[in-house]
């Protein structure tokens, strides 16, 4: 526990609860308690640490605020006190001590949980110094070293973990803000979105044109009431109704009813560039709620993008996790890094897979960048030579916590290798009474069973070893076009049928992204091809062959996996602070009325508000021996809607048009259907392993007795001026 000293001054916090929430503090025998059980640090609610340095100079110590503050702006949190354990044994001291004083607890476990459920108890366990990373080929007989032959990093005895990842919460925030620079996805990209205003003589007006001159206020009064708004997708259950049981940790999916079932030409020769428009100018407090989009990122000039294919070299960066030679790489004749591409997309790897033992504070992106930066050396098939080959687990998009290892997984190499949880083979796990324990396929085999799909209900989990693959190159971009409300729906039903039927090795997604300010509407389609450039070519050329417009940017080409992995977040742009709203759904198909339905909705969307269809399915219906039912692994697509506003700006439309599209909230009824034929044995492991329903701030819908739990108590309050 860290203790104030002589120089430290202690001042208290103001924090703007709702006018009937009062927060009791942690007394101070318990506050005392809790430091004295775990080496960790312990913070308690409303205090701010200053230390004095010299006559006008101060060094602010981690703080409370620090470890409670989540990427949705407008939560916050009712809890006492942050506790940061350093190992499993120290999360085991906290389960004790919240059982022995009848305190709720909650888990951040180093994702951006929109939903509010990281910060609900009355004790927050910040996992981020949980930050070990390693990576090992397979034993000759297949096997792996267990967990528990290994001491966690910061376990007794051992050394603690050094540098950033393991410091203070501050340090903690800097490393998020660097691990949101998602620029380096696409250069090209980038420079498009931020960007003059598309030349008219590109495209033909769009049949209805985005509002770019601010608003004025909108008040909550001003918007449609719930009894005036109807979901698009149905929000009732039905026996195989599918849910999005792997999109995101921070909102358990929508089940819908089942409905009966989404790029341009290339030219060649250099564009003129166009010319960078001056920044603009922060919107006022009564301006449009998504003015942010106007700001150009602080990443350095780029080419700029052009109406054709991308023809910069997009290999330069690829050095990162090494080639037979990298100096080729970073030339500026394309010809010569594609060579060295092409080679990579031919080389036999060294594994079929590996394993990666990662703590639960790691982010993602963390990890994909260690793995990377740590590939496999192999031969060319030629014997002249030889290159580094980099491997990774399937993870979702950046910028996605550990936690996702538990709730399903869904990203790039899902199709080909199915979900996070797929690929877990070890879990270092704490239980609701204490207990430490590995699980795995052959130990604790019930609770291997349901923690692959609902872990986050059953046990809070420290480490997990996972498996990762080959990905020496994949080809993949994006296609970028302005919406336009007459021809979208022509470009969303090109994109269903041309994905129809595509093999494992493909993903793909179509984005609808209102704005930004200044520019029309996008629709951006995603693809990425696990192998070989000629084999990716062949679907690029069938999905670009629509003519429907004309393609603004079409940069698909062949890349690494890690940069690949910013693309959704380059595109989305999210940003830390602001107000989100999150939603999806699974859908066995894309039947041309809910396209067309879709298309007509999203038109009236505010701007800074994403809609997104993504083909699922490939391999996830392989996998069955976990809690997530066959009946959601077969789901042909994803629907989700991702809004994000600015704090100050109180307009409901950008919560609105989310609940129309998908509904508003998860009522127990829908969670239960999600797991479908395996709730009564899910429940039945619940009930084993936390009879009381001490890890209640997730999901789950039930209470310690078994019943529904309506699941706006459970959702943390939001500020004031929101109410």
């Amino acid at each position: 526990m860290e203790r104030p000293n002589k120089d430290v001054k202690t001042t208290t916090m103001v924090f703007a609860l709702p006018l009937d929430i009062v927060v009791t503090p942690l007394p101070d025998e318990l506050y005392q308690e809790l430091g004295s059980a775990c080496r960790g640090p312990v913070y308690l609610r409303g205090e701010a640490r200053v230390t004095a340095v010299g006559a006008s100079t101060t060094l602010t110590l981690p703080s409370f605020q620090d470890y409670s503050t989540i990427f949705n702006g407008n939560v916050i949190t009712i809890a006492k006190a942050v506790v940061c354990p350093l190992d499993a044994e120290d999360v085991s001291k906290i389960i004790l001590f919240c059982n022995k004083h009848s305190l709720s607890l909650s888990v951040r476990a180093g994702g951006y949980g929109t939903g509010g459920w990281a910060i609900g108890g009355d004790i927050i366990v910040d996992l981020s110094k949980l930050v070990e990373v390693d990576i090992e080929t397979p034993r000759e007989d297949g096997t792996f070293t267990s967990l528990k032959d290994v001491a966690a990093a910061n376990s007794k005895g051992k050394k603690a973990v050094s540098g950033g990842l393991s410091s203070t919460g501050k340090r903690r925030r800097e490393e998020d803000a660097e691990l949101r620079h998602y620029d380096s996805a696409s250069r090209a990209v980038a420079d498009f979105l931020r960007g003059p205003d598309f030349p008219s003589d590109i495209v033909p007006p769009p049949a209805n044109k985005r509002r770019l001159d601010p608003p004025p206020p909108v008040s909550a009064s001003s918007s449609l009431s719930p009894s005036d708004k109807t979901p698009l997708l149905s929000t009732e259950s039905s026996s195989n109704a599918s849910s999005n049981a792997w999109s995101s940790p921070s909102t358990m999916a929508t089940s819908t009813s089942p409905s009966p079932g989404p790029l341009a030409d290339n030219e060649s020769g250099p564009q003129e560039p166009p010319k960078h428009p001056t920044p603009a100018t922060p919107a006022p407090s009564n301006a449009d709620p998504f003015g942010y989009l106007d700001t150009p990122t602080n990443f350095p000039p780029v080419i700029p993008p052009s109406t054709v294919q991308s023809f910069y070299n997009p290999h330069a960066m690829l050095n990162i996790w090494g080639t037979a030679n990298p100096s080729a790489l970073l030339t500026d004749d394309p010809n010569s890094a594609l060579a060295q591409m092409n080679m990579l997309s031919q080389v036999e790897p060294p594994h079929s897979h590996v394993y990666v033992t990662f703590g639960a504070g790691m982010r993602q992106k963390e990890i994909d960048t260690y793995t990377a930066k740590n590939p496999f050396e192999v031969r060319y098939p030629s014997g002249a030579g030889s290159c580094t080959i980099p491997y990774h687990v399937p993870f979702s998009a950046h910028p996605v916590g550990s936690s996702i290892m538990l709730l399903g997984g869904f990203g790039f190499l899902s199709r080909l290798h199915g979900l996070s949880v797929d690929n877990l083979v070890e879990v270092e796990m704490v239980l609701a009474d204490g207990r430490i324990v590995v699980v795995n396929e052959n130990e604790h085999s019930d609770l291997w069973w349901a923690l692959r799909g609902a872990g986050t209900t059953l046990g809070i989990a420290t480490r997990y070893k996972a498996k990762a693959y080959p990905v020496p190159v994949v080809f993949a971009g994006n296609l970028i076009y302005r919406f336009n409300k007459a021809t979208a729906p022509s470009l969303i039903k090109h994109f269903r049928d041309c994905v129809k039927g595509a093999p494992h090795e493909l993903y793909a997604n179509v984005l609808l992204t209102a704005g930004p300010a200044g520019k029309d509407s996008l629709m951006v389609i995603q693809m990425c091809y696990v192998g070989s450039r000629e084999k990716g070519q062949e679907y690029l050329n069938a999905i670009s062959s629509w003519d429907g417009e004309k393609c603004l940017l079409n940069e698909v080409d062949e890349k690494s996996f890690l940069h690949q992995q910013d693309s959704v977040a380059q595109v989305l742009r999210g940003k830390a602070g602001r107000q989100w709203f999150i939603r999806s759904a699974l859908v066995s198909s894309l039947p041309d009325d809910i396209i067309n339905q879709t298309v007509i909705q999203f038109s009236d969307t505010p701007v800074g508000c994403t809609w997104l269809f993504e083909l699922a399915g490939g391999a996830i219906p392989d996998y069955e021996d976990t809690c997530i039912p066959k009946s959601q692994r077969e789901a042909s697509f994803t629907i989700a809607a991702l809004h994000q506003w600015e704090m100050e700006m109180d307009d409901d439309r950008c919560k609105d048009s989310a609940e129309e599209f998908l509904g508003r909230r998860e009522p127990p009824s829908r969670v239960k259907t999600c797991f479908g034929d395996n709730w009564k044995r899910l429940c039945e492991v619940k009930t084993e392993y936390d009879p009381k329903n001490l890890f209640k701030s997730t999901f789950w819908p039930l209470d310690a007795d078994g019943e529904d739990f309506d699941p706006k108590i459970r959702e943390p309050p939001t500020p004031q001026h929101f109410d």
